[in-house]
């Protein structure tokens, strides 16, 4: 198996062998077969540097970028901080 990175800041929608389809948010990973990693389309999207390959400790579309992690987008509303008055008022 092959984990596939998003480096994209949009989600992507990758074909695969059997008519099967990956869904992939911004920055999100995923798992492929490894023969579905030499797909024309999985390697048009490497060539365009919008998905990154990487196998059992080695990335296979190129070197490695240190701190290139996206900030993920927080889900749901915010918590309160402000302290709400409690007992006689």
């Amino acid at each position: 198996m092959k984990t596939i990175v998003n480096r994209t800041r949009k989600p992507l929608r990758i074909q695969l062998h059997g008519g099967k389809t990956l869904h992939l948010g911004p920055g999100k990973t995923g798992q492929i077969a490894d023969d579905a990693a030499e797909e024309p389309s999985v390697r048009r999207l490497v060539k365009a540097k919008e998905i990154e390959i990487q196998g059992e400790g080695a990335t296979a579309s190129g070197g490695e970028q240190q701190g290139s992690v996206m900030h993920e987008a927080p889900r749901g509303h915010h918590p309160k901080t402000t302290v709400l008055p409690k007992g006689n008022r």
